[in-house]
């Protein structure tokens, strides 16, 4: 379960030809869209709630939004991340929760943060093409990635030797509070400058 610092507010719902309707779906299936958002691995967009529970999109926004409500002062919140909705620890707990799931030692290597930069901003990118930028051996941290799930295989690469490619997760956005790649800000390097992801984590 995804750990955030930053509170995401739901758009306003725009008019709606019959408000009192609206409202009703949304109370009718509140706790069905709660215990999808409870039980899916993964961030689920309105779209699909709205198919899984048979009601108009604009129903499941209201539905999401009373529940974050509901939530706002609980251990657990609802979040939106990687395009969707998910349940999430509160930042309020974020201590308690990093104590009790986070081994000792977690925090990324400025290389292992400066290699996921780079394939943040090119994947899918070969090991090859990461050396190149970085100018340095990166089996280890790739492998580092790799075991956090922060990476993953991406296929070949058509060329000689067929390299495999990387590409980030929908872990990664999640941990760095993106929504989708979209997000990442815009890289901008001067010669001999050092490659950073520019978020924090």
């Amino acid at each position: 379960m995804a750990i955030e610092e930053h509170v995401v507010r739901f758009d306003p719902i725009e008019p709606h030809a019959d408000v009192e309707k609206l409202h009703a779906a949304a109370g009718r299936i509140k706790t069905a869209v709660e215990a999808l958002l409870f039980v899916a691995s993964e961030p689920l967009e309105t779209k699909r709630i709205a198919k899984l529970v048979d009601e108009d999109e604009k129903a499941v926004a209201l539905a999401i939004q009373r529940l974050e409500e509901e939530y706002a002062e609980r251990g657990i919140v609802i979040r939106q991340a990687g395009g969707g909705y998910r349940f999430a620890t509160s930042p309020l707990v974020r201590p308690a929760v990093e104590a009790y799931l986070l081994p000792p030692k977690t925090t990324l290597s400025v290389q292992a943060l400066e290699t996921l930069a780079i394939i943040a901003h090119m994947q899918p990118v070969t090991k090859g093409e990461i050396e190149s930028i970085r100018g340095v051996n990166s089996d280890s941290v790739v492998s580092t990635l790799l075991d956090r799930s922060l990476i993953v295989e991406a296929g070949r690469k058509d060329v000689v030797g067929r390299p495999l490619l990387y590409e980030t997760t929908q872990l990664f956005l999640e941990s760095f509070g993106l929504r989708s790649l979209e997000d990442l800000p815009a890289l901008e390097l001067q010669p001999g400058q050092p490659l950073e992801l520019p978020i924090e984590s």
